[in-house]
């Protein structure tokens, strides 16, 4: 189960980080909303999981997981770069995301 909440941690911390980016600075009130609530959400979320799992490997993944999806909605959605370099350094967020998945079952 801590597993599953912080998953769904790191799922929201990408809707808040895209909310915010389309906030404007919170002059646009329901992404502002948005990023606010689901922040709120994505750290009580990642406090539960604290009580089952080691808070640097919580933290590491919860912050893989929205750095990385971050990273694709920009690619995909927002015309950010993908270079090979780019890719390959988000490769290995992702590996590390799942090595301490493996380590830590």
């Amino acid at each position: 189960m801590s597993w599953l909440l912080l998953t769904g941690a790191g799922l929201l911390e990408i809707v808040w980080a895209i909310a915010l980016k389309q906030a404007g600075g919170f002059t646009r009130l329901w992404p502002s909303l948005i990023g606010i609530v689901s922040a709120v959400i994505s750290f009580i979320m990642l406090s539960l999981a604290l009580k089952q799992l080691p808070v640097g490997t919580a933290y590491a993944v919860w912050v893989g997981i929205g750095a990385l999806g971050v990273a694709i909605v920009g690619i995909l959605a927002l015309g950010e770069s993908a270079s090979p370099a780019r890719l390959g350094l988000l490769a290995l967020i992702l590996i590390g995301v799942i090595g301490l998945k493996l380590v830590e079952a």
